[in-house]
């Protein structure tokens, strides 16, 4: 069954989340990643929202997760303190989902400004992405591969990574292992230098293409493996019960 990026990178997201577990999103790419997961593999896991609503199972998630209609059909609603306090700062939650304007050689992220000829622009960030990317069990990052997106070194750190290519238990960072899923390729952070390394380019992807998009020097293996494709199961769940605007543009 033929796809589209955005399909493979949900699918790639939600194989990571594991049955029971316990996951932190955002509307979206994430969303649609946990939903998914819900829905064929994961079952007993566990959806948060930032502002408290829990397992929530919407037909239109509307504009943002304070609109109402994402919050229908959710199993219950607490509040930021019980979600970003209890669960996520008390080391409950196993898989914490952001996405990111920039992100740098060494996992650090930008979601609060960028500079573009010689204007600044300010978005809305942290809000909760600084408590997950420095929290959550494992992070995953969804994002599209642009140099301008994966640089060298961020205009500016609103969720610290490896810091300096250090051990983030060494900064005190309680949050795990970083993972970048983009619409090229997999990426992960190599545990003696903290830096990007290449894991597996998507189906038509070359590792030169994702080369000419990165903009820094990638650590890439001598064998790079490709993004196992979705199954026509999990793209008949994701196209029938999850609503596309969570993960492509109409």
């Amino acid at each position: 069954m033929k796809y589209v990026p955005e399909e493979l990178m949900v699918v790639t997201g939600a194989r990571e989340i594991k049955d029971h577990y316990n996951v932190l999103v955002g509307l979206g790419l994430p969303m649609a990643c946990a939903i998914l997961a819900k829905k064929t593999h994961a079952p007993r896991a566990t959806i948060f929202f930032e502002n408290g609503v829990v397992n929530p199972d919407s037909t239109d998630y509307g504009v943002g997760l304070a609109d109402l209609k994402a919050w229908s059909m959710s199993a219950y609603f607490t509040n930021a303190v019980e979600v970003l306090g209890y669960m996520l700062q008390g080391g409950k939650i196993d898989v914490g989902f952001v996405g990111v304007l920039e992100i740098d050689m060494h996992g650090n992220v930008n979601s609060s400004i960028v500079e573009s000829e010689g204007r600044k622009r300010h978005f809305t960030g942290s809000g909760g992405g600084n408590d997950i990317v420095s929290s959550a069990g494992k992070v995953i990052i969804i994002m599209r591969h642009q140099k301008r997106k994966l640089k060298e070194r961020v205009y500016f750190i609103t969720s610290p990574g490896y810091v300096g290519g250090r051990d983030r238990a060494e900064l005190g960072i309680r949050g795990g292992d970083i993972m970048v899923i983009t619409d090229m390729a997999v990426l992960k952070f190599d545990r003696v230098r903290r830096k990007m390394s290449l894991v597996s380019v998507h189906p038509g992807i070359t590792v030169e293409e994702v080369i000419s998009n990165t903009g820094f020097t990638l650590d890439v293996p001598e064998k790079v493996v490709t993004t196992p494709e979705p199954s026509d199961y999990e793209l008949k769940v994701l196209r029938e019960r999850i609503p596309r605007s969570l993960y492509a543009k109409e």
